[in-house]
């Protein structure tokens, strides 16, 4: 399984639209992308602007379809002026 995990941090004005955008991706992303396994969108407790994602894929090949997807690539261009910083890593479970 690959695992990617994203740390967003969203300007304040922007935090709902963000929170509706990502799980609407995350939902599409479950739904219609048959190496996608889970989607959690998390947000902290202690930063109203700190969004922490948990995905996990098949593979790294089902990974890169869903950056390929077009969902994706909606959600990536409505949100890019929203987003402070981000910060992605990858896993592979053992």
């Amino acid at each position: 399984m690959h695992i990617v995990t994203v740390h967003f941090h969203i300007a304040p004005d922007h935090r709902a639209d963000f929170l509706r955008a990502i799980k609407a991706n995350a939902s599409r992303s479950v739904e219609h992308e048959p190496g996608c396994r889970q989607f959690d969108v998390c947000v902290s407790s202690d930063d109203a602007g700190h969004v922490f994602l948990y995905e996990v894929y098949d593979d790294r090949a089902a990974f890169d379809a869903h950056l390929a997807s077009a969902h994706f690539q909606r959600f990536n261009s409505l949100t890019t002026d929203w987003v402070i910083s981000k910060q992605v890593e990858s896993f592979e479970r053992v």
